[in-house]
């Protein structure tokens, strides 16, 4: 990116950023609070980054942000499509278009999101990369802040059988990694120009026999079960079954999974339980 685009980047960040109100991408904000938008942690915070990049952002002194950084801003930001354009113009990308795996979050669908702020939600994009967890999900399922590249598909971290508090049968592991793949490969046929998802394959055919394994079977029966229940094992809290919802916003060709458990049961104890522990150690 050349040093006028840079700079500019980085002022577009910070002007917006000021006009953003904490309270409508739910930042709690005290009585002594002078500044109208949102400070520069914050902005941080919401997008998954760093301060410290953020700042070298705004000032100019980092380069080229990655796509992922610019959606995630764009989204902390709850831009709208012509300004989330713009910021990626700027960045020195060319704005995704519908030939592109789409991990957009509309305002309309984060403002659905703000209202489940107490409830474990995770995102993923077409591909199953995550795109946002919040932090009710962290503190149910384990830090998600963490995750780099493969890590953060979800395909990937079942058939390489990564670390997971939910507690599968064999059988229900063979299933689930089926259905993702198979799931994938509908994606593939979608977005035939993704050079991100076709690397994506790529990566996940070369590092893992079972992937090509399924890549290359026959497709499972289609599922239309959307609701399914499952056990996860919390260090803490112990074990809670929840009913897992996954809903689609056809749009953006997002996957929206919720996590809840029937009120006044032991299960729905262990997952307040959950969240308050995990939100208490993720705050401090």
């Amino acid at each position: 990116m050349q040093g006028v685009e840079t700079w500019e980047f980085g002022r577009t960040v910070r002007r917006w950023r000021d006009r953003v109100a904490p309270e409508a991408v739910g930042v709690r904000v005290g009585r002594r609070r002078r500044a109208s938008g949102l400070r520069r942690e914050e902005l941080a915070a919401l997008a998954g980054i760093s301060a410290d990049y953020l700042t070298r952002l705004e000032q100019g002194r980092a380069t080229a942000p990655s796509a992922q950084v610019v959606e995630s801003l764009a989204r902390a930001l709850r831009l709208p499509d012509a300004e989330r354009d713009l910021l990626y113009r700027l960045a020195g990308h060319a704005a995704p278009g519908p030939d592109i795996v789409p991990s957009r979050v509309a305002p309309s669908v984060q403002r659905l999101l703000d209202r489940l702020s107490h409830t474990p939600v995770v995102v993923y994009d077409a591909s199953w990369t995550l795109v946002l967890a919040n932090e009710p999900y962290d503190a149910l399922m384990g830090e998600t802040t963490s995750w780099r590249g493969l890590e953060r598909n979800a395909v990937w971290r079942n058939v390489a059988r990564l670390p997971s508090r939910v507690v599968h049968t064999p059988q229900e592991q063979a299933v689930h990694e089926a259905r993702l793949v198979a799931d994938l490969r509908l994606t593939a046929s979608r977005y035939p120009a993704d050079r991100t998802l076709r690397r994506l394959i790529i990566d996940l055919t070369s590092g893992s026999p079972r992937f090509a394994e399924l890549w290359d079977a026959p497709a499972p029966p289609p599922s239309t079960d959307t609701s399914r229940r499952k056990t996860v094992d919390h260090p803490a809290a112990g074990p809670i079954t929840l009913d897992c919802d996954t809903l689609f916003v056809a749009l953006d060709d997002l996957r929206i999974t919720v996590y809840t458990a029937e009120p006044g049961t032991e299960d729905a104890d262990r997952l307040a339980l959950a969240i308050v522990l995990g939100t208490q150690s993720l705050q401090l």
